[in-house]
């Protein structure tokens, strides 16, 4: 296997672990990797991190639906929400600057490490 394979395998790896552990949150740990040690730019990141979390949310749930602990009828508004907000996401994606995208991301990070620490 290619050193670049390695560490692409790696990353994915990283973000199917804290995706099983959370039930997401994988992208958060797979667009530094991809960015920092795969040396994808900024915006192809983000849209790849998209394309592998996918799979990895969609297994999640398989196993969180078979083990008892996921409620269908709780998660869909959320999943409505999701769609609603996914689709008018990617439709601004392109026209945004990616200096504050990764702000943006930033701050996201920060704030879900700050709440998980305190609340």
């Amino acid at each position: 296997m290619q050193k670049s394979s390695l560490r692409a395998a790696m990353a994915g790896g990283a973000a199917g672990l804290v995706n099983g552990f959370f039930g997401g949150g994988g992208g958060m740990v797979l667009v530094p990797m991809l960015t920092g040690r795969c040396g994808l730019d900024q915006r192809r990141a983000f849209a790849t991190s998209v394309a592998v979390i996918l799979p990895l949310c969609a297994l999640s749930s398989v196993i969180y639906f078979f083990r008892g602990g996921l409620d269908l009828t709780a998660a869909l508004p959320y999943l409505l929400g999701g769609l609603a907000g996914g689709f008018l996401g990617g439709k601004l994606f392109k026209n945004l600057n990616m200096d504050w995208l990764r702000r943006g991301f930033a701050l996201l990070i920060l704030y879900g490490g700050v709440k998980s620490l305190f609340f």
